[in-house]
């Protein structure tokens, strides 16, 4: 039997510590109606045996703290919510138990943001991870010595593994069912709470962001020209002439500050400027990619699929109201 933890983490949401508890307790109901004996020892391990949550709207009475485990299987950190600094610094106490845990074999199941307080642990170091899309610019300036995926929602590396997405962390809870029991336990779980296994990217769901967190006036400069104007068909030389900058010099700097080349962000902004019509909008999929300044209707339709993982006729079935 696997002694699964649930850390009832400063600024935690309950539903995530909640979920986790009922999904995973639920398990052992599944492996009971197959004439098997239970799987996973669920506890909720905190600090202290009254954990408050949400600035005191719900208390947690746990089931053990941390001084009386001293050996777990699975560590689960709860997805966070508000200000990251303030809840790193609150969490503090649990960071040394979590790290010798793991260093005694725990495995570490972080759900989405949870991934800050994992982060400041220094267990995340040159590894990969998932973050929330809108959280990836502030995960990146804080912790620039790990490597974030964009283009899943899992990351499985050395015992810990991360999601993206706010309530993709079902889809991790599902891929650790699979890892530990098999995926016919996956399915049943996936067919009993309704979640949809095959979810496998946050592409879909991404509103591109740009990284303006790095203080380079120039590239600030560039940015703004580029969201300003999605509709226009502006060249790598065309921008730096307007910016009168050296494009090789320049095209570097831009990468580092943002993380994307100036091409790509030429193209990520007129994928949102698409997006919002083929969301909003009554005009035809071919009209709608002429006004983004793309003459070639397949090329552009290639870069929408490179970022959305969607085609444009695709996007708008799954978006359009």
């Amino acid at each position: 039997m696997k002694h699964v933890s649930i850390l009832p983490l400063y600024d935690a949401t309950l539903t995530s510590i909640d979920s986790s508890r009922q999904l995973l307790t639920r398990v052992n109901d599944f492996m009971r109606y197959q004439g098997k004996p239970p799987f996973y020892q669920v506890e909720i391990v905190g600090l202290t045996k009254n954990t408050k949550l949400s600035d005191g709207l719900y208390t947690i009475r746990v089931d053990k703290t941390i001084e009386q485990i001293k050996k777990t299987n699975v560590i689960v950190l709860p997805l966070l919510c508000g200000n990251f600094p303030k809840a790193i610094a609150q969490n503090k106490r649990y960071k040394d138990w979590v790290i010798d845990q793991y260093h005694t074999g725990a495995e570490i199941v972080c759900l989405c943001v949870g991934s800050f307080f994992l982060a400041s642990t220094g267990l995340l170091k040159d590894k990969k991870c998932a973050v929330h899309w809108a959280a990836k610019n502030e995960f990146n300036a804080m912790f620039p010595d790990i490597h974030v995926i964009e283009d899943k929602i899992i990351t499985d590396e050395k015992g810990i593994y991360t999601c993206g997405g706010g309530y993709s962390y079902l889809n991790l809870l599902l891929y650790i069912l699979e890892k530990h029991l098999g995926r016919e336990i996956s399915i049943l779980a996936s067919k009993m709470f309704e979640i949809d296994i095959e979810r496998k990217s946050q592409n879909a769901y991404v509103i591109f962001m740009g990284q303006k967190r790095h203080g380079e006036e120039t590239v600030l400069r560039a940015q703004e020209l580029i969201e300003s104007n999605p509709t226009e068909t502006y060249t790598v030389d065309e921008i730096c002439g307007k910016l009168a900058v050296g494009r090789r010099t320049f095209e570097r700097k831009f990468k580092k500050c943002t993380g994307n080349s100036i091409v790509e962000y030429v193209q990520r902004v007129k994928v949102e400027f698409a997006k919002k019509h083929l969301e909003t909008g009554r005009k035809t999929v071919n009209e709608i990619i002429y006004e983004t300044g793309y003459n070639d209707v397949d090329s552009f339709r290639k870069v929408f699929k490179k970022f959305t993982d969607l085609s444009p006729i695709d996007y708008r079935k799954k978006y359009a109201g």
